[in-house]
């Protein structure tokens, strides 16, 4: 029985960080012999919206509006809306510089949910964008993302996360920025399958009549609002050359901050993406969310407990291979240790930081689930210092 829990932990954890993505590919190949790529007009621009959540980034706001206005679609087309409630430094002064930018202020602090909302009541055009106010944009992004509306099946594009590397990083840049490269590619396959399932907040796009007023308590505002539009039968497409670029956290202590939020957040989304899970709802929905993010977030980290506990007995009941692979989770956990001393020490050894930051993105989904079943993660997000 014991090798039984064993070899099944091993098989959870192969599936859910490498034999889905195998998996989508081969389904892919499949669907592409029976179903035609679309192809684009190239002269679909309709009047877009990008909104932009901001709380006390006066360091860099100034950057972002004139990233924002440096954009490559026509000026006739497009309205800017930033949003600074509850902001207490100068960002709403630095905002007001600017005439080309609908500027939205009050005092009282809801968090992002609420100011996106309050936002939607000041949009008119048929598409919204949103985008993070620490995050820069490439200049042909709303062109590469506003193509794909063309198809009334698409309700919602998203774009892709990038994060700026140093030469020398240490683990929350490293680890951060091969864990978004990894997602990356798994949400092309999630898109060219069936329909991503969780939005990058960094570059996010919706048909203006589908975005629906998020509970204030929201905490992964991203992940519950593209989730609803694939709820609802349309397609959230990934594409990949409208993409957000921005630093890794400041360091570990920051990476952890904003992880146990997201954790947080992650299984609040779960126990309400109930429809998401039903494969008599939506087969082919379900079967990507469970297997990208409710395994990943759930069970994936359990079994790595599990698996760790039960190869121990059987390394010493049975010893043979299981000796061969203890000494492999030893070395791991090992690397994940150094690379702990190694940030703390301010020692650049990226050998070390991958593991580590692997051991505390688990993690963190344990001290997600109790901080949000202590009711204890605010909506109204602290911000983390950035590298």
């Amino acid at each position: 029985m014991l090798q039984i829990i064993f070899w099944s932990c091993v098989c959870i954890l192969f599936y859910s960080y490498i034999g889905y993505g195998i998996l989508l590919f081969f389904l892919i190949k499949i669907k592409n012999l029976f179903v035609k790529p679309i192809i684009f007009s190239g002269n679909f621009q309709p009047e877009v919206t990008l909104v932009v959540p901001c709380f006390n980034e006066a360091l860099c706001i100034e950057n972002k509006i004139k990233n924002c206005l440096a954009l490559d679609y026509p000026k006739d087309k497009i309205k800017f809306i930033f949003i600074s409630d509850g902001s207490t430094d100068n960002t709403a002064e630095l905002i007001k510089k600017y005439p080309e930018i609908l500027h939205l202020h009050e005092l009282q602090r809801n968090g992002k949910a609420m100011a996106m909302n309050r936002a939607m009541l000041f949009v008119k055009s048929p598409i919204v964008l949103f985008s993070d106010a620490n995050s820069e944009l490439n200049k042909e992004s709303i062109c590469e993302i506003v193509k794909h509306y063309e198809s009334p099946k698409v309700g919602a594009v998203t774009g892709e996360k990038r994060i700026i590397r140093a030469e020398k990083e240490g683990a929350s840049i490293s680890g951060e920025g091969i864990y978004w490269k990894y997602e990356s590619v798994l949400k092309q396959l999630d898109s060219d399958f069936y329909s991503i399932v969780g939005a990058a907040g960094e570059l996010m796009s919706y048909r203006s009549e589908l975005y629906k007023e998020l509970p204030q308590d929201t905490l992964l505002d991203d992940l519950m609002q593209s989730m609803d539009v694939a709820i609802n039968g349309y397609q959230v497409v990934y594409e990949k050359n409208a993409w957000a670029s921005e630093t890794a956290s400041l360091n570990i202590k920051e990476e952890l901050k904003r992880k146990v939020r997201i954790a947080a957040g992650a299984w609040q989304s779960i126990f309400r993406l109930g429809k998401a899970m039903n494969p008599f709802r939506n087969f082919a929905l379900s079967f990507t969310f469970i297997s990208h993010r409710v395994l990943r977030w759930t069970i994936a980290p359990l079994s790595l407990l599990i698996l760790f506990i039960s190869n121990m007995i059987l390394s010493i009941q049975l010893n043979g291979i299981y000796f061969d692979l203890m000494m492999l989770h030893t070395a791991f956990y090992t690397f994940a240790f150094l690379g702990w001393i190694f940030e703390n020490k301010k020692i650049k050894t990226k050998i070390f930081f991958v593991p580590y930051y692997f051991f505390i993105m688990n993690l963190c989904m344990y001290l997600g689930l109790f901080r949000y079943l202590k009711g204890k993660q605010s909506a109204a997000w602290e911000r983390a210092e950035r590298a």
